[in-house]
């Protein structure tokens, strides 16, 4: 039985992001970007990395750091720091690699990368997705997924 790679070898830092992800074009491949904080994962979480997934070959995840997540959501967030959410997203089978930005957006990331696919929840208004303007100047798609009733970081953490 093969066992699957440690998640550890699919986070990345953007210098190695960019290698992996030359070797995937040059192989073909449809890259998949979405990015976000994901403290305390949840099914909703996994369900739309899911389907992102499916939209291409490899599904890239850019995470925001806990400086980022500090700005963006507060003083006592995140829950979980940015080492336990890259590996969890690197734990699902969905997930090809993980990258943690420092920066509030990803547009930078998203710039380095050039995916093929560029996903948001269903939350979003596609011209105002961050990155937006940079996929139409090549062609790229930019695709939103209806978020799963029911699930919210937020409404988590409130109930601990």
């Amino acid at each position: 039985m093969q066992r699957q790679i440690s998640p550890y070898k699919l986070i990345y830092s953007s210098a190695e992001l960019l290698k992996i992800v030359s070797k995937w074009k040059n192989n073909g491949d449809k890259l998949v970007f979405t990015n976000g904080c994901f403290d305390v994962l949840h099914r909703g979480h996994a369900e739309y990395l899911h389907k992102a997934g499916l939209l291409g070959d490899k599904l890239i995840v850019g995470l925001n750091s806990d400086a980022s997540v500090i700005r963006l959501k507060g003083e006592d967030r995140p829950v979980n720091d940015e080492n336990a959410r890259a590996f969890l997203l690197a734990s699902l089978k969905i997930v090809d690699a993980v990258c943690v930005f420092e920066e509030d957006t990803p547009l930078n990331l998203i710039k380095l990368i050039n995916p093929d696919f560029l996903v948001k929840g269903g939350d979003y208004i596609v011209e105002d997705i961050v990155g937006y303007e940079h996929l139409m100047s090549y062609g790229g798609k930019i695709i939103t997924i209806p978020l799963v009733d029911g699930y919210s970081s937020t409404n988590i953490i409130e109930k601990m």
